[in-house]
């Protein structure tokens, strides 16, 4: 995607080789910078700290994580201790533990003389998989978009939760992918933004990916997506995925299970967006065993914005003393799920449904 007429990646490495640059999203909307990472523990740092995050970005830069670290120790211990200190940066995206998987597998192959290169090839891959990913997903899903535009006049009005955009990924982004394909082929589309409490990731970095292209949107808070479904005002819901069930599943940012429940009150057809590395084949009860992050209150308690002199400023919101929860996900079970969106098309959110499109995956009866 492209700020200010300038193609960028989330993700890439410097001409050096010896690191790779990112975009620090935790500086925006307001400022757009690029941050250097040049050590296992800077990757690490990163994913934990939220300066990148989105589940298939968050699984790149594990994958370069773990190629830096070869550069510090190529040992077969070396690639235990990168793995173990990335795995445990953000525990509920699947992508992450994928993308160490399969890296580390290939590095326990190869001569340690041929770690390092191998493993930053490796990752320029998984990158560039994603990116090929993300805009078949795009396709596929503007074809659902396409649809419900010719059967009404007006853009079709789209509700997304969260960030899952190109700043989740490596590029076009994957809920909001089908939305900027549809857009740039003449499909007339307007996205409602919820703001994401409690890090407000639609209102700054969603609405920050669509102001860059150009496509209409407004930014709602989170309780207000019902009663626009009540009225008639939302086509149609597309969120993103940090891990989906081998049933159908679909664990996203915190909210997403009351934006399901108040679409399928008003059916409204509610739709996850998602590479095959967000499929979590293992697992069949999404509710019960899907690890739930919990994090630092602070993101509760306070709020970081720019003050009208242009200053940044965070501010306390929360009453001294009171206790404060923060699960940052949530899980919103199959039946609640219209469609799938893969790279490989859109299927029911069921076994059955999953298998037609990875029939590889298919377990023996």
């Amino acid at each position: 995607m492209k700020i200010d007429g300038r193609h960028y990646r989330t993700i890439f490495p410097e001409a050096d080789g010896r690191s790779v640059q990112v975009i620090d999203q935790t500086r925006l909307p307001f400022a757009f910078e690029l941050k250097r990472l040049a050590s296992l523990d800077d990757a690490a740092v990163a994913i934990r700290t939220m300066v990148v995050r989105g589940a298939p970005l968050i699984g790149v830069t594990a994958a370069y994580g773990l190629a830096l670290a070869m550069r510090e120790d190529p040992s077969d211990g070396g690639i235990e201790r990168a793995c173990t200190t990335l795995a445990a940066t953000r525990p509920t995206a699947i992508n992450l533990r994928w993308a160490l998987d399969r890296a580390a597998g290939l590095l326990r192959r190869a001569p340690e003389t041929e770690r390092e290169a191998l493993a930053f090839a490796e990752a320029a891959r998984i990158a560039d998989e994603d990116v090929a990913s993300c805009r078949s997903i795009g396709e596929h899903g503007a074809k659902i978009l396409a649809e419900i535009a010719a059967k009404k006049s007006g853009p079709v009005k789209v509700l997304t939760h969260c960030n899952a955009g190109w700043l989740a990924t490596v590029d076009w982004g994957t809920a909001l992918a089908p939305i900027y394909v549809a857009h740039d082929a003449g499909v007339p589309v307007h996205v409602y933004v919820d703001e994401t409490r409690p890090r407000n990731q639609g209102a700054a970095l969603t609405a920050f990916e669509l102001n860059a292209h150009g496509v209409p949107h407004t930014v709602i808070a989170d309780n207000a997506g019902g009663h626009l479904m009540q009225h008639g005002d939302i086509d149609v819901c597309i969120v993103g995925s940090d891990r989906t069930t081998a049933s159908g599943d679909v664990c996203n940012k915190i909210g997403t299970y009351l934006k399901a429940l108040a679409a399928s009150d008003n059916r409204v057809p509610f739709y996850a967006a998602l590479p095959f590395s967000t499929i979590d084949w293992t697992l069949e009860d999404g509710v019960r065993d899907i690890p739930i992050e919990e994090r630092d209150a602070r993101e509760v308690t306070h709020l970081t914005g720019r003050t009208e002199d242009g200053g940044f400023a965070t501010v306390q919101v929360v009453s001294p003393g009171s206790p404060v929860a923060n699960p940052a996900f949530d899980v919103t079970p199959a039946r609640l799920v219209t469609g799938i969106i893969t790279e490989r098309g859109v299927c029911e959110a069921s076994a059955d449904g999953l298998a037609t499109l990875y029939p590889e995956r298919r377990r023996a009866a």
